[in-house]
């Protein structure tokens, strides 16, 4: 659809004529797409055969394509953000009403799985993608924990707070109450950690950079600054003991994590520096044989696309944290674009984004509607400047 719109633009009339799809969206589509490029020449260089290029090519389609886009969905066609806010808080009244069956399901007996999607067989990482699951048993700990509609609970943590962060938007309150609570449900009963943390200090630190055009908050910032001055070495001391709970909270799951990291850099930096490995490998026993840099964006794509690949995700990505901070300031969907970019920046140190674009494609969209919204001020800031001044 946004493609088509941008075919017909001449022939539209003038108030339906999409805006230039701007820098941001452009540095998303030129990244995603180097990803195949990069993909190809490490498939290439490494004799992966034709078959295996196919199945990685449309594994691109279904996921790194996806970052670009959504974003480029939601600058062509003019979506509304208060269509999805609304859509979420709905979303998640369907998720309250569900809630009591979901956590009674372990007490009663019910089955971990209900049942896998034929449509499996079109193709995927593997089952969980498929599978209604009601819960899952901690291993190890032998409680129950749940990920609700996400392949596994993490990632139902991330799109919880992504659903938080849209449902804070929502104008009418009812709408609003029942969008943040079932946001807060699923993040709490994902027992995911980094949910949590992303629930503290997203939406505030996007909140705090919007509020910069404001004088009082540089006299509060002051304040401050010199309140942690007279108080960091304790603040330094808690934090310590913060990342140190934080690990041991789930201290299997850190060790394995930390492992399958250092086996990606070392093996990266040794083996395959620029186009890396081109798939993805299977760890060792030590890592419980996950695949070698999951749970991290950046490990996973220095061992599969080299230094290359995670150049054309980390430029993007910076840039436009660069342009949706700067529109923060301004606009109230710059926020929300910047909200969603701080939550994929810490959520690249968790998880691979790229499995799971097609549950987070709300924030996605946003950050085009923030960019549509950044290129339509310069545009007028541009109008403005050439018009002659009345005298």
């Amino acid at each position: 659809m946004a493609a088509w719109k941008l075919y017909a633009a001449p022939l539209l009339p003038d108030e339906r004529k999409p805006l230039p799809i701007g820098s941001v969206v452009t540095f998303w589509l030129l990244g995603m797409l180097a990803m195949e490029v990069i993909l190809l020449v490490g498939h290439f260089g490494n004799g992966l055969g034709i078959g295996t290029t196919i199945k990685s090519s449309i594994g691109w389609a279904k996921g790194w394509a996806l970052l670009a886009l959504y974003p480029f969905a939601g600058a062509v066609l003019n979506v509304r953000p208060e269509i999805i806010y609304r859509a979420v808080c709905k979303l998640g009244a369907q998720t309250l009403a569900l809630l009591p069956l979901f956590l009674v399901a372990p007490f009663i007996g019910l089955p971990e799985t209900l049942w896998v999607s034929p449509l499996k067989v079109v193709g995927g990482s593997g089952p969980e993608y498929f599978a209604v699951v009601l819960y899952t048993i901690e291993p190890g700990v032998g409680t129950p924990r749940w990920q609700f509609f996400a392949p596994w609970s993490p990632a139902a943590g991330m799109i919880a707070v992504v659903h938080a962060l849209c449902a804070l938007e929502e104008k009418e309150v009812r709408w609003k109450i029942v969008g943040v609570s079932a946001a807060l449900a699923v993040a709490l009963f994902s027992q995911s950690r980094l949910a949590l943390v992303a629930l503290a200090m997203v939406w505030p630190a996007a909140f705090m950079l919007s509020q910069l055009g404001r004088a009082q908050i540089w006299w509060l910032g002051a304040a401050g600054v010199l309140f942690l001055g007279f108080f960091a070495p304790a603040a330094i001391a808690a934090f310590d003991q913060f990342k140190s709970d934080f690990a041991s909270a789930r201290a299997d799951s850190s060790r394995v994590r930390a492992a399958l990291g250092r086996i990606a850099i070392e093996r990266w930096r040794s083996e395959a520096p620029w186009f890396g490995h081109g798939i993805v490998e299977r760890g060792p026993h030590l890592v419980e044989y996950m695949p070698i840099g999951s749970h991290h964006s950046w490990y996973g794509l220095l061992f599969v696309k080299g230094a290359l690949g995670l150049l054309a995700l980390a430029v993007p990505m910076i840039w436009s944290l660069v342009v949706l901070g700067f529109l923060a300031v301004r606009d109230p969907i710059g926020r929300v674009g910047f909200s969603m970019l701080l939550l994929l920046g810490l959520y690249t140190f968790g998880e691979n984004l790229e499995v799971l674009g097609y549950l987070f494609w709300p924030a996605l969209v946003l950050i085009g509607a923030a960019a549509r919204r950044a290129v339509q001020l310069r545009e007028d800031r541009a109008q403005e400047d050439e018009t002659p001044a009345l005298l």
